[in-house]
């Protein structure tokens, strides 16, 4: 093969073909093959495939047809899993396409955005992060000082999180579209606060108000048709204003000491009322009961006299005797006298015994 170095072709005689001394390293350095002459033989094999030559029309025509086929395969593209396709048409968004392989004219007659739609985005208001975490340094109290219902003054922190999901409408309804959320979040909850009273948004409300917040700002974005999604939106600080946070939560334990107290009362006043119910539904039926005791025993009282009455009717001497008999029975039964007859000291019975005290050691069982 000759080489191109402007010396002719390698001629022997103690010359390399880089144009040097053999075995020598000084010398002319190696020339690249000429550009002209590898144009010129592609050109060559063409007229070869073309009967014609180059400037016939069935060479013009298949060599039109090869760029236009060339051309038209450049409008296949891909959209990847987390992506949506947005078509342009001469810079006119004509179509949105969902993830995978799609086809659109080629440029520059329509062009294709890809922009990601799952990666979820945050926008902070009240305050600003460097690293990732909120410090006091990042405050911004035009921000997050708001009026409440009740005309409290209450520091809000907030973050919004929220994705894409209308890429078209993101693209071109909105134009900067974290300002945009930011403003809509910061207009959504001041209207939020200002419908709720002080104690509520400090303290049980918090999940109410974000829900609310989030369903405003989601009316504000679709209003504006700006193909953005709300997830969630997450308050990190419900205070007073720093100036009069000592004196709030001074008031809060206040209010603490006072639920104690009341809750004491409660439970004291759980405790006794009901024994105090207890004791007086006792007494009335005790009350009740001896009502009914002495009502039947008057009763069988009477109905015992009247039953004697009508025996004694009937035999009076007889029902006299025997009530004598018992009435000396039930009196003289109770006392402690030993009556001797003045027949009794025929019956061997000593005068002097102590039968006082024999009676009462038989009633005391002492043999």
């Amino acid at each position: 093969m000759p080489w191109n170095n402007q010396g002719g072709g390698w001629q022997g005689g103690g010359r390399g073909p880089w144009g040097g001394q053999n075995g020598g390293s000084s010398g002319r350095q190696p020339q690249s093959p000429d550009l002209e002459e590898l144009l010129r033989k592609g050109q060559d094999r063409f007229r070869r495939l073309m009967p014609g030559g180059t400037k016939s029309p069935r060479a013009i025509i298949l060599a039109l047809l090869a760029v236009l086929v060339i051309w038209m395969l450049t409008g296949f593209y891909r959209v990847a899993p987390d992506e949506q396709g947005v078509v342009l048409r001469f810079g006119e968004w004509v179509n949105t396409t969902a993830p995978g392989l799609h086809y659109h004219l080629p440029s520059p007659i329509e062009t294709v955005d890809t922009p990601q739609v799952t990666r979820v985005q945050r926008v902070e208001v009240g305050f600003r992060t460097g690293d990732g975490r909120r410090t006091n340094q990042g405050d911004l109290p035009e921000e997050s000082l708001m009026l409440t219902g009740d005309e409290n003054i209450v520091d809000i922190d907030l973050t919004v999180f929220w994705v894409i999901n209308d890429a078209g409408r993101f693209l071109f309804n909105i134009e900067d579209p974290a300002g945009t959320v930011k403003i809509a979040a910061e207009s959504a909850m001041r209207e939020t606060i200002g419908q709720s009273n002080f104690q509520f948004a400090v303290a049980e409300g918090r999940a109410s108000i974000e829900q609310q917040t989030r369903d405003n700002i989601q009316a504000i974005l679709d209003s504006y048709e700006a193909g953005i999604s709300v997830n969630e939106v997450k308050l990190l600080k419900v205070d007073p204003p720093g100036a009069v946070i000592d004196a709030f939560r001074d008031v809060q334990r206040a209010r603490a000491d006072l639920e104690t107290q009341i809750n004491e009362a409660e439970t004291y006043s759980n405790d006794i009322l009901p024994r105090a119910r207890g004791d007086a539904v006792r007494l009335v039926l005790e009350a009740e009961a001896y009502r009914e005791q002495v009502v039947k025993t008057a009763e069988g009282d009477a109905q015992r006299f009247l039953s004697i009455y009508g025996e004694y009717k009937n035999a009076r001497e007889i029902t006299a005797r025997r009530m004598y008999l018992e009435t000396m029975e039930s009196v003289l039964g109770k006392m402690r006298k030993i009556i001797i007859d003045s027949q009794a000291g025929q019956s061997g019975v000593v005068p002097y015994l102590p039968l006082n005290e024999l009676t009462r050691s038989s009633a005391g069982g002492t043999p």
